[in-house]
């Protein structure tokens, strides 16, 4: 089930930082908050994210273009330096889609512009890229709400249209086939 995360927002509640960097890119401990939102959904088997960016996408970019693993990760170096092999991987079964959603686009508008990105999926994962959360999201949340025939559901706090063109609030599970 893909995730989509709107990283695209000018966090004007975040001022010292937001005038450098995005608010997904403030960092907590070592690592942005977006990689710890997503490091979450990939817990629960869903990595494949859809990031609908806006102010500042240049930075969230290049975080993941220039994204070093042995930073994070337990490593063997060897042949003077020029081979590197990880133990471990963080992020390497991750498929991140970066869409320019536009700086002045609101969550509608955002989900609207991916929307192609999408089509065949018949649910999927949207929430802000700037919250964490410790409560679990198990296949069977996601199935109860498929199995009553929901378009929405609220898993924090969100609130859904149902049609799939409308969207305000963060969390929401998804079922496009109604």
């Amino acid at each position: 089930m893909k995730v989509v995360l709107f990283c695209g927002g000018l966090g004007m509640r975040l001022r010292e930082y937001s005038e450098n960097i995005p608010k997904p890119m403030v960092p907590v401990g070592y690592r942005p908050i977006l990689w710890h939102v997503m490091r979450y959904y990939a817990h629960f088997g869903h990595k494949e994210f859809i990031l609908c960016l806006g102010y500042r996408a240049d930075a969230i970019k290049k975080y993941f273009l220039e994204y070093d693993e042995t930073i994070s990760n337990d490593f063997v170096l060897s042949e003077g330096g020029r081979k590197v092999e990880l133990v471990a991987s963080d992020i390497d079964d991750w498929k991140i889609t970066f869409v320019d959603t536009g700086l002045a686009s609101n969550i509608g508008m955002r989900l609207k512009a991916v929307q192609g990105y999408l089509e065949d999926e018949e649910m999927f994962l949207a929430n802000y890229s700037d919250g964490l959360s410790d409560l679990p999201l198990s296949s069977t949340s996601t199935t109860w709400w498929d199995d009553c025939g929901c378009t929405a559901s609220r898993l924090t706090t969100a609130s859904l249209a149902a049609n799939r063109e409308t969207m305000s609030g963060s969390g929401a599970l998804v079922n496009t086939s109604a």
